[in-house]
């Protein structure tokens, strides 16, 4: 059985790589044209569909938190359960409902 040469080692290793990588950009690609032509037919149907209007209302006033303590309580022990510190080390400045 007659050896291999190195060369011939190296030079096909190399090109299984690259042509690997070739066939991963070019699914990649197709991909990708599939993605923006499904996004295209999703914008299309979006944009026929007539979308109700909704009224414009004014700004709403800040709401008053009911048992505020209380609630600054239960949010900073979610806070420090979260982050694994004691409550004590966290001071919140702030709420404002979202």
């Amino acid at each position: 059985m007659p050896e291999v040469n190195d060369v011939f080692v190296v030079v096909m290793g190399i090109s299984t790589v690259f042509i690997g990588l070739v066939c991963i950009i070019i699914l990649c690609k197709i991909l990708g044209v599939c993605c923006q032509l499904l996004s295209k037919k999703d914008d299309q149907a979006q944009q026929a569909a007539p979308s109700p209007v909704a009224p414009v209302t004014a700004a709403p006033t800040p709401a008053v938190i009911p048992n505020r303590r209380e609630t600054v309580a239960a949010i900073a022990a979610a806070i420090a359960e979260d982050l694994g510190t004691d409550v004590s080390a966290i001071r919140i400045l702030s709420i404002e409902k979202l």
